[in-house]
C-alpha cells in the first residue's frame, strides 16, 4: 500500500509540473514536429538580402519559446491570417514583378510564396505570437520546384501556412518535401530540416 501511495504521490507531482509548464511535457520528437540538424546551413539567397536591409528582423532572440500553446484564439488568429492574405494578394514570380530570380520582400497587393509566408508571420508576430515559434521554411514541391511556408510551432505540432492551400495542415500532412527552416533561436540563421518520411514508409513496406 505505501508503494502505491508513493507511486501516485509521484504521478501526481509529474502531472501538476505538466500543469504548471505544458511546454515541457511535449514529446518534440513525435512526427509532428519537424526535426532539424545540429548547426546553421546556408541561408536562401533572398532572405540574406531581406535581412541586409532589415536587420532588426533577423537578430537573435533573447528568450525561445519551444511552441505556442494552442488555444481557440490563436487557432482562429492563424486561420484569419492564412485565409485573408491567401485571398487578398495575387499570386506572381519574383522574375515577372522584379525581373529577378529572388526578391524576398513584404508584398503590396502582388507576391511570391516567401512574400506571402513573411506577412503572415508579421502579422502573427503582431497579434502576440513569439517569433521564435514562427518560422518560414524552403520546401520541395512534387514537381521538384522550389516553395516557401511558414511554420507555425504549436504544442500540437509545427502547422503549415501556405499560400497554395486554404486549410492549415501538420508538416507531415503536406506533399512537400521539407529542406531548411529558419533557426528558433535566430531569425537571420537557418538549419537543415530531416523530412525522412519517404524512408520511413518504404521500411515499413518490407
Amino acid at each position: 500500500m505505501a508503494l502505491n501511495k508513493k507511486g501516485m504521490l509521484a504521478g501526481l507531482i509529474i502531472a501538476l509540473i505538466a500543469l504548471a509548464n505544458p511546454v515541457a511535457a511535449i514529446d518534440f520528437t513525435n512526427v509532428a514536429f519537424v526535426q532539424t540538424a545540429a548547426g546553421a546551413t546556408s541561408i536562401p539567397v533572398g532572405h540574406l538580402e531581406f535581412c541586409q536591409t532589415r536587420p532588426s528582423e533577423c537578430r537573435a532572440y533573447d528568450q525561445v519559446v519551444p511552441a505556442t500553446t494552442l488555444t481557440d484564439a490563436n487557432w482562429q488568429q492563424l486561420v484569419s491570417v492564412n485565409t485573408y492574405y491567401n485571398q487578398a494578394i495575387v499570386p506572381i514570380t519574383d522574375q515577372d514583378l522584379y525581373q529577378v530570380a529572388e526578391f524576398w520582400t513584404y508584398p503590396n497587393g502582388y507576391g511570391d510564396c516567401e512574400d506571402f509566408a513573411l506577412i503572415k508571420r508579421r502579422d502573427l508576430i503582431a497579434a502576440g505570437w513569439h517569433p521564435s515559434t514562427l518560422m518560414i521554411a524552403v520546401v520541395k514541391e512534387a514537381n521538384g520546384n522550389g516553395h516557401a511556408v511558414l511554420i507555425a510551432r504549436t504544442d500540437r505540432g509545427d502547422l503549415v501556412l501556405d499560400n497554395q492551400e486554404g486549410s492549415i495542415k501538420l508538416w507531415s500532412d503536406t506533399p512537400y518535401k521539407y529542406i531548411k527552416r529558419q533557426s528558433q533561436a535566430h531569425a537571420g540563421q537557418w538549419v537543415d530540416m530531416i523530412d525522412d518520411r519517404v524512408t520511413i514508409v518504404a521500411a515499413n513496406m518490407n
